[in-house]
C-alpha cells in the first residue's frame, strides 16, 4: 500500500477551478504561498538558492477518474496520460514556479496555476540541466502551442 502525507498547503487567489489558468505558461505574474509544515521545515535548507521550482501536490477537488477526457486545448477524447488532465487514476499535479523568497516555513512564488488550499506533496528544485530536453516532440498539444496562456479552466473535471 502506498501512503502519502502531505508535506503543506499551497494559498492561491483561486478558490475554484473555473476560470483559473490551466498551466502555469498562463498564470504569469499569479502570486501564491506554499505552507510547508514545521515537521518538515528543515528540508527547506538551501531552496533559497533556487529561482524556479517543482510542486508536486494533489488534485484534492477531482473526484474519480477517467481514462479518456477531452483535455482543455483539444475537442477530441485524449487517453488521460496523454494529457494534464486532474481526472487520473492517481490525481498528482506539477508545476514550475517561480520562488520569490522564503519567510521561516513559507515559500513566495510566482506563476501558480493552483487551486487555494491544495495539499502539497513534494517540493523539488527546478533544474534546467536536468528538467529540459532537446529535440522533444508533443503529440496532439502541438496544435495548441500558443494557445495555453490564453486558456482558462472550465467545469469538465469536475
Amino acid at each position: 500500500m502506498i501512503d502519502m502525507t502531505p508535506i503543506g498547503i499551497i494559498h492561491s487567489p483561486f478558490t475554484k477551478a473555473e476560470g483559473m489558468p490551466i498551466q502555469p505558461a498562463g498564470a504569469h505574474g499569479v502570486k501564491g504561498t506554499v505552507e510547508v509544515l514545521e515537521e518538515f521545515r528543515i528540508g527547506l535548507k538551501d531552496l533559497d538558492g533556487f529561482s524556479h521550482i517543482i510542486l508536486l501536490y494533489l488534485f484534492h477537488r477531482s473526484e474519480g477518474f477517467s481514462l479518456e477526457v477531452v483535455p482543455f486545448l483539444d475537442n477530441q477524447s485524449r487517453g488521460v496520460f496523454a494529457t494534464r488532465a486532474p481526472k487520473r487514476p492517481n490525481p498528482i499535479g506539477l508545476s514550475v514556479v517561480r520562488l520569490d523568497r522564503i519567510e521561516d516555513r513559507v515559500l513566495h512564488v510566482q506563476d501558480v496555476d493552483i487551486l487555494d488550499g491544495t495539499p502539497l506533496l513534494d517540493i523539488k528544485p527546478y533544474v534546467p540541466e536536468f528538467d529540459s530536453r532537446d529535440e522533444v516532440r508533443t503529440g496532439w498539444l502541438e496544435q495548441a502551442k500558443g494557445r495555453v496562456a490564453m486558456h482558462k479552466s472550465d467545469e469538465r473535471f469536475k
